[in-house]
This record gives C-alpha cells, sequence and structure tokens, in this order.
C-alpha cells in the first residue's frame, strides 16, 4: 500500500555532511568543519529514503548568532556574550529571511544551495521540514535579506514602554542588559566574552523573564517576541487589533511555503498563544493546503486546545509516551508496561493518531549514551512500540540507527549524552555510515549493519501497514511489568505486537486470540515482519518465544 503514516528524519545540516574528525572542543569551523547543504546529496537521500522516511526534518537552516566572521559578505559577527557555543544556537534566529552560511560551498549563493537541496529531497519522494522558532529571536536580530516592504522585529517600537499592544518586543525601561555571569572554567572562548554587550534598554529574555538581568541557565541570547498578551497584568490579551508580530510571523512563514517547504517544526509552540495558531495556520493552508505543523510542546493539559483550536497538525509525544519508555530502556526499577497503556487510553485517547513519537532528538539524550542506555540495542522494543502503537508520525534522528552516542565535550554542548547543536562538530559513529561521502556505510561494524537493517525494517513495514495506519488496537494483557504487546488489525491486516523490555528472561507462551479478531478468520499461518521467520499457531493461537530485549512483529 501507499505510505500514509508520516516517518520523519531529523538532520542538522552543520554537523550531517561535515566529514572533518578531529574535534577540537569549541573549535572554529576552520578546525572543526562544518557539513553544507549539497553534501546531502542524491547518494545520502537515498540512505535516508531507504529508512521508509517520507520527511526530512532540516534542523538550524534559517540564520541563527554565531561567531564566525562572515563580514565580508555582510552579515555582522555576533557577541560571544550573547551566543551559545561558537556555531551557536540554531533556535537563536538572527535573521528569518536567511539562511545559515556555515551551511554553503560559496556563500553568496547561499540560498539557491538550500532551495537545490528542496529540489533534490522532493526529487527523492520526500517531504522537506524547517523549524519555525516563533516565540524569541536572537539578541542581535536584523534582517538584511528581508524582502521590500517587509520591517524588522522592534523597528517601530515605542521603547520606553514595559509593554504595548503595538511593540514588537517587552522591555525593562530605564536598565540595561546585565550579561550573565557563565561561571566557567577557562574555555576558548572566555577572552570573547567580555561582559560589554550593550542592550538599553534591556530586553525581556525568551523564556519569560521579565528582568534585565536573566541567569546562565536562561535563554539569555534570546528576546522574548510579543502576541498581545501582557505578562504584567495576568496575560491580558490584546488581541482585537491583529499584533504586528502576528503579521509579520505570518510573512515568514508565507516565505519559506513559497520556496517549497512542505512543513514547519514549530518550537516551544506553547509559548505562544493558541489564539495565534489558530489565526495562523488556516491563513497559510488557504494557500498551502498540504503545509503540516508540529508543535513542540510538554503539558498535556493543553494537547488538546493546540490540535484542536491551534489547528496543529502533530504535537511531540515527549510527556507520556517518551518518557514510559525512557525508562523501561534504561531498566529503571519502577518502569512498567502499564504507563504505555495510559499513554493511549487516557493521556491522547482520540487523538493518538496526532502525536507525534521518537526516541531521539537534538533535545533528547542519545540512547547509546553512557548516561542513557549505555548501548543502542536496548532501544529495539521501545522504538518497536513507538513507531507502531499508533498512526501519529515517528521520528529518527541521524545517527540513530548506527548507535551514535552523543561522546564527548563539544564545548558549550559539554559531556551531556547528547549530539551538540551548539558547536562546530564532527558525529563520529554517523561517519562511519558517511564514509567520506560515500554514504555507503563501508565503516560500519556488524553490530552497526544490524541495528540499521533493524531500523530500515521496522520503519518500511510501519509506513505502509494498513493496520498500523488505519487500524484499531488493543491491550493483550500479559501481566508482566517489562512485556508489553497490543494487537493492531483491520478486516484486511491483523499483527500481533510484542515487545519485550527485560533484559534477562524470555517470553514464552501459547497466546488464544480474542475471538473478535478470528470471525470466519482462523489463523492460517503467521510470520515475524521482522525477522521474516515462521510463528508456531493453530487456527486460535499464536505460539510465543520472545527473547530479552527484542520484539516481534507478527502478521497472522
Amino acid at each position: 500500500m501507499a505510505q500514509s503514516k508520516p516517518i520523519i528524519y531529523q538532520l542538522l545540516p552543520r554537523l550531517f555532511g561535515n566529514k572533518q574528525s578531529q574535534n577540537i572542543p569549541y573549535g572554529t569551523i576552520q578546525q572543526n568543519g562544518s557539513g553544507k547543504f549539497a553534501d546531502i546529496n542524491n547518494k545520502a537521500l537515498d540512505g535516508i529514503k531507504e529508512l521508509g522516511v517520507s520527511h526530512v526534518w532540516y534542523t538550524g537552516v534559517i540564520a541563527h548568532a554565531s561567531l564566525t566572521d562572515y563580514s565580508a559578505f555582510g552579515i555582522p559577527v555576533d557577541d560571544a556574550d550573547v551566543v551559545k557555543g561558537r556555531a551557536g544556537s540554531p533556535y537563536a534566529i538572527r535573521d528569518y529571511y536567511d539562511v545559515d552560511p556555515d551551511l554553503a560551498v560559496d556563500v553568496k549563493n547561499r540560498m539557491k544551495e538550500f532551495e537545490a537541496l528542496i529540489a533534490r529531497t522532493k526529487g527523492k519522494g520526500m517531504k522537506v521540514i524547517i523549524d519555525f522558532v516563533p516565540n524569541h529571536v536572537a539578541r542581535s536580530y536584523h534582517s538584511f535579506a528581508k524582502p521590500k516592504g517587509i520591517k524588522d522585529f522592534g523597528a517601530t517600537d515605542d521603547r520606553s514602554k514595559s509593554f504595548s499592544s503595538t511593540n514588537d518586543y517587552y522591555y525593562i525601561p530605564g536598565k540595561d542588559f546585565v550579561v550573565p555571569l557563565k561561571n566557567e572554567s577557562t574555555n576558548a572562548l572566555t577572552g570573547l566574552e567580555d561582559q560589554k554587550f550593550k542592550e538599553s534598554p534591556a530586553k525581556a529574555t525568551g523564556n519569560n523573564v521579565f528582568s534585565a538581568s536573566p541567569s546562565k541557565d536562561d535563554w539569555y541570547e534570546t528576546v522574548k517576541l510579543n502576541y498581545g498578551l501582557d505578562y504584567a497584568h495576568g496575560e491580558k490579551q490584546y488581541f482585537s487589533l491583529t499584533p504586528a508580530v502576528w503579521l509579520k510571523m505570518r510573512d515568514i512563514l508565507s516565505y519559506w511555503a513559497a520556496k517549497g517547504v512542505d512543513g514547519f517544526r514549530c518550537d516551544m509552540a506553547e509559548m505562544v498563544p493558541v489564539a495565534f495558531w489558530e489565526w495562523v495556520i488556516p491563513e497559510l493552508k488557504k494557500k498551502y493546503p498540504g503545509l503540516i505543523f508540529i508543535g513542540e510542546a510538554y503539558n498535556p493539559a493543553v494537547y488538546y486546545t493546540y490540535l484542536n483550536n491551534g489547528h496543529f497538525d502533530y504535537l511531540y509525544d515527549k510527556v507520556g509516551l517518551y518518557d514510559g519508555l525512557k525508562k523501561l530502556i534504561r531498566n529503571e526499577p519502577e518502569a512498567d508496561v502499564k504507563e504505555i497503556s495510559k499513554v493511549w487510553q487516557v493521556q491522547t485517547a482520540g487523538f493518538g493518531e496526532r502525536m507525534l513519537s521518537f526516541l531521539e532528538n537534538h533535545d533528547e539524550e542519545r540512547i547509546a549514551s553512557s548516561g542513557f542506555a549505555g548501548d543502542a540495542i536496548h532501544g529495539i522494543p521501545a522504538m518497536v512500540v513507538s513507531a507502531t502503537l499508533s498512526a501519529g508520525p515517528v521520528m529518527l534522528y541521524f545517527g540513530q540507527e548506527v548507535g551514535e552516542p552523543g561522546a564527548g565535550v563539544e564545548g558549550f554542548g559539554k559531556e551531556d549524552n547528547r549530539t551538540t547543536i551548539f558547536d562546530y562538530w564532527g558525529v563520529p559513529e554517523h561517519q562511519k555510515w558517511m564514509n567520506n561521502g560515500a554514504f555507503d556505510g563501508a565503516l560500519l561494524d556488524s553490530k552497526q549493519r544490524e541495528l540499521r537493517g533493524f531500523y530500515k525494517q521496522l520503519m518500511n513495514i510501519t509506513a505502509r501497514s494498513v493496520a498500523i495506519n488505519k487500524g484499531e488496537i488493543l491491550d493483550v494483557p500479559l501481566g508482566e511489568g517489562r512485556i508489553y504487546a497490543f494487537l493492531r488489525y483491520t478486516e484486511s491486516q491483523r499483527l500481533l505486537i510484542v515487545t519485550n523490555f527485560d533484559r534477562t528472561k524470555t517470553l514464552e507462551t501459547n497466546l488464544e486470540i480474542p475471538g473478535l479478531l478470528l470471525k470466519n478468520r482462523p489463523i492460517k499461518e503467521s510470520t515475524d515482519l521482522l525477522s521474516g521467520l515462521k510463528v508456531k499457531n493453530t487456527p486460535q493461537s499464536l505460539y510465543l518465544k520472545v527473547l530479552p530485549g527484542t520484539a516481534q512483529i507478527i502478521e497472522f
């Protein structure tokens, strides 16, 4: 059947195509290198496509604050006091109408190089997602690439007022911005971080800090945008005249949609009033009906509101599915598969097909990292649940499929079990698959090849299975805290998914299939789609033997 379940592959072009491997902490782009749009060539895209991928999420495309000097191209260098790392955070946008010059072979030609990547991706039958960062911008925000007639954020603000319904920013009148003390030992950026960054009056910080002195743990490198909420007076709303930020953001989304972008992953969507989404998403879809909007949200109490009123296509399923699966992967004493049932039966009941599941992304720890599971193989049962529990999208993060551990002190990224988004860096296990640009996996070891083979098989089953895309779901209680089984079924396909999170115990049982699935359809034969092996059966039952830390998807 044709694919209907979205399979999303997230990658940072800055890291994905980088062939350099010396990895000096806080290294410059000359020392540590940077991947380019051009590195994501047809061969690379073939390698992504074979994982069943329908959408590629290119992270860090839009121009963000950075310490690399592109002043020769009319781009001012940012101030180290308000940049995280040397490459800078992809979520501190410096110019919404430009792309990151790091990613271009020819900086003057950078937008054309991104447009070529869009065309290549679509030529392989995949769609393009980029980040939309609506809540905040870099402290240095100024668009040099904006089209005629577009005004910059804050250009006409009355900076004597802390809040005005016609301002783009929030201010702390009469006070200068105070650069936070970072209290770190000396590093390569110490000489550049001189506490002399000037901002007067101070603007409120991105994570709703309405003070001139944010802390080093705040999003001090960003400025909060004003969507018409007066936070000083109980979040009083000023929406009757469409706020200027709303109109500017609509224009930005239209600009990227016109370039062929198919969807937006909306950063910290719940920090922006739902009324904005309720207005802007239908506005965009009038002209671009196929656009998809994915919201990063962590408050289950507002999921339904952002989906129903806010018109999001999908939201992150982190607080719930991801958090419950992480405990099982880590083999934590209190981990229990009941948490999986609770997600789809209670937390996202009625809209599970609009929740995006994942085990890795740029914010989360790598499964193979020492701080998470220590070995990517422990993620296999959870990945099967994540991929098959609903018809909602499932996401992979580049390198996940070869067990990238995210090890090393990259700079601002520190040793935090994640692949840095702030620094120039080579990603070693992913580079083995990349094989210096051949993208043939020749340098992977047998265990990595096996892991990638598992991901390839699982994602392709998931993308094309009518039972997973359109079927009903039924829990199969096995009375075990570490074993989770469920049925996905339609008139034309029946699947039993069994996942064994126990690291020592084999599940061995004869499972009677509920009568409602057997009406005029006794079991003739059964196969584990992941391994291709036959499973013993009677007309009414399946004989299960599921080894520790493994999973089966049995079609019967």
